[in-house]
C-alpha cells in the first residue's frame, strides 16, 4: 500500500485502461457518468501514487472510454435502418476522387447527413457516376443504395448518381495538385505515380500490376504515407537547425510536420505517426524522453479515444502500431545484443527493424488476409535504405516540373534512375517462386499465442539488456 508508482507507470496503466474499456464498449456499453465517483477521490490519491491511486486509475479510465465508445455505438446503430435502403444523403469528399473499378468515379466520403438532418458518424466508401472531379472537401449529393461494409467505412455506396453541390477550394490542396501535375510531366508512368505513393501516398493512380508486386514482397508499407516520411523530414530539420537553436529546432519541426501533414491529406496512419512525433518532440524540447512503450500506448489511446471506430475495426490501426512495437521496443532490444560497430551500420539497422516490424505484424495479417511473403526482408533492405534519397530526388523532380519545364530533362533523371531501380528490384523478387503465401489463416487463440511467446521473449531481453529509450522515432516500417 505504501510503494510509490512512477508518473510513467500511471501513464502507461491510464492508456491501456482507456483502449480496453473503449475495446469492451463494442460488446458491453453502460451510460452515465460512473466514473465522477472516482474522481473525487482520485485527485487526492494521484499525490500519494499508491496501489490505491492506480485501480483507481484503471476503473476511472475504463469507464471514461466505455462511455465514449458507447456514445459511438449508439450512432453507428443508425447505420442498420438504413443498410439496403436507396438514400439520398451528402457527404464532405474526405480526400480527391479517382477513377475504381467498373469505371466509376471513387472517393471517400465523412461527415453524412441524411435529408432530415441527421449525421451519420464514420465514413462512407463512396463510387459512382455523375461527376468527373471530386476534390477533397468538396460537398457532395450522393444517390444510391447504402450497403455494409468492413475494415474502417462504416458503409459504402456502389452505383451512385454524384452531384457536386460545393467546392471549398484551399490553397494546400491547390498546391497538392499542381505538384503532382508537374510530377506528370517530369516522369514518366508509372515512375511518377510511385514517386507520388513515396511522397505524400498517393496511390490511386499506381498501376495494379506494380501494387501486386509491392504487395508480393512486402513493401506495400513504401507508398503509403506512414511515419517513415515524417521521419525523414523531422531528422533533416534537426540536423539543420538542430546545433543553433532547440527552439529553431521545435518551431521548423512542427512547421515541416503540419505542412506535410496538409499536404497528404491527414490520412489516418500519417495522424498517428503525427501524434507519436508531437509526443517525441514535445519531450525532448523540455530535456526528458518517452519510453517506447508509454509513447505507443499513450498514442493509441489518443487515437482510440479519437475515433473508437479505429479500434473495432481498422486494421491499419493494429497494423501501425504493432509496427511501433517492433521497431522502438523490440529492434533496441536485438540491436543492444550485436557489436557496437553493427549498431552503427544502415543496412543492419533496416534488416532489424524490418524483421521485428514483421514479426509483430505477420500473425495478425495472417489471421486477417491469409497470406504474407517470404522475401519481405530482402526486399526493404535493398530498397529502404534508399527511400531518403528517392523522395529527395522525386521532390526535386516534382518541382522542377510544376516551376522549371524548361530543365525538367536535366533535374528528372537521377529520380527516374533510382525509381527505376526500386521497381526492377520489386518486379524481380516478386517472379520468384513460393515467395508469396496465401491461404494460411491463423485462428485468434493461434494468433493470441504467438503475440504471447513474442512478448515473453521480449520481456525476457529486457530484463537482461541494459537499454534506454529512443530518443527519436525512427519507424521506416509503419504505414
Amino acid at each position: 500500500m505504501k510503494r510509490q508508482y512512477k508518473q510513467t507507470s500511471l501513464l502507461l496503466t491510464s492508456s491501456m485502461a482507456l483502449i480496453c474499456g473503449v475495446a469492451i464498449s463494442y460488446k458491453l456499453q453502460i451510460h452515465g457518468p460512473w466514473y465522477l465517483l472516482s474522481l473525487m477521490p482520485l485527485t487526492w490519491f494521484l499525490k500519494q501514487r499508491s496501489i490505491v491511486t492506480v485501480i483507481l486509475l484503471i476503473l476511472t479510465c475504463l469507464c471514461i472510454g466505455q462511455l465514449r465508445g458507447s456514445d459511438f455505438i449508439i450512432k453507428k446503430q443508425a447505420y442498420s435502418n438504413l443498410y439496403g435502403h436507396k438514400l439520398d444523403i451528402t457527404v464532405i469528399a474526405m480526400n480527391d476522387g479517382s477513377y475504381g473499378s467498373l469505371s466509376q468515379f471513387s472517393f471517400d466520403g465523412g461527415n453524412a447527413r441524411l435529408p432530415n438532418g441527421q449525421k451519420l458518424v464514420g465514413k462512407i466508401q463512396v463510387s459512382g457516376f455523375g461527376t468527373n472531379a471530386v476534390f477533397q472537401n468538396d460537398q457532395v449529393e450522393v444517390v444510391g443504395k447504402l450497403m455494409p461494409s468492413s475494415g474502417a467505412y462504416q458503409g459504402r455506396i456502389s452505383f451512385a448518381s454524384l452531384t457536386v453541390i460545393s467546392h471549398h477550394p484551399s490553397l494546400v490542396a491547390d498546391i497538392r495538385r499542381k505538384f503532382s501535375a508537374g510530377m506528370q510531366s517530369a516522369l514518366p508512368e508509372p515512375l511518377a505515380s510511385f514517386a507520388m505513393g513515396l511522397l505524400i501516398g498517393q496511390r490511386s493512380t499506381l498501376p495494379a500490376e506494380v501494387k501486386q508486386n509491392l504487395l508480393m514482397v512486402g513493401l506495400t508499407h513504401i507508398i503509403a504515407v506512414s511515419g517513415y516520411n515524417l521521419t525523414i523530414m523531422l531528422g533533416a530539420s534537426q540536423r539543420l537547425a538542430g546545433k543553433r537553436s532547440k527552439r529553431l529546432t521545435t518551431i521548423l519541426s512542427f512547421t515541416l510536420m503540419g505542412l506535410f501533414v496538409l499536404m497528404t491529406g491527414a490520412s489516418a496512419s500519417i495522424v498517428r505517426a503525427a501524434i507519436v512525433s508531437t509526443l517525441s518532440i514535445v519531450a525532448g524540447y523540455f530535456g526528458r524522453n518517452f519510453k517506447p512503450l508509454n509513447l505507443i500506448f499513450f498514442a493509441a489511446a489518443i487515437t482510440a479515444w479519437a475515433n473508437p471506430f479505429y479500434i473495432w475495426s481498422d486494421v491499419s490501426w493494429y497494423l501501425s502500431f504493432l509496427a511501433f512495437f517492433g521497431v522502438l521496443v523490440l529492434a533496441p532490444l536485438l540491436v543492444k545484443r550485436f557489436r557496437p560497430k553493427w549498431q552503427t551500420s544502415v543496412l543492419i539497422m533496416v534488416a532489424i527493424e524490418s524483421l521485428c516490424a514483421e514479426i509483430m505484424t505477420i500473425p495478425y495479417v495472417l489471421h486477417v488476409f491469409g497470406q504474407m511473403s517470404l522475401i519481405g526482408l530482402p526486399a526493404n533492405v535493398l530498397v529502404v535504405t534508399l527511400i531518403p534519397l528517392a523522395m529527395l530526388l522525386c521532390l526535386i523532380a516534382g518541382l522542377a516540373g510544376m516551376l522549371a519545364i524548361n530543365f525538367v530533362g536535366w533535374l528528372a533523371w537521377p529520380a527516374i534512375l533510382i525509381l527505376t531501380y526500386m521497381l526492377d528490384i520489386a518486379q524481380l523478387l516478386a517472379s520468384l517462386p513460393h515467395g508469396f503465401l496465401q491461404q494460411i489463416s491463423l485462428s485468434v487463440p493461434q494468433m493470441l499465442s504467438i503475440y504471447l511467446v513474442v512478448i515473453t521473449i521480449t520481456v525476457l531481453l529486457y530484463t537482461k539488456t541494459n537499454i534506454a529509450p529512443y530518443d527519436k522515432i525512427t519507424d521506416r516500417n509503419i504505414s
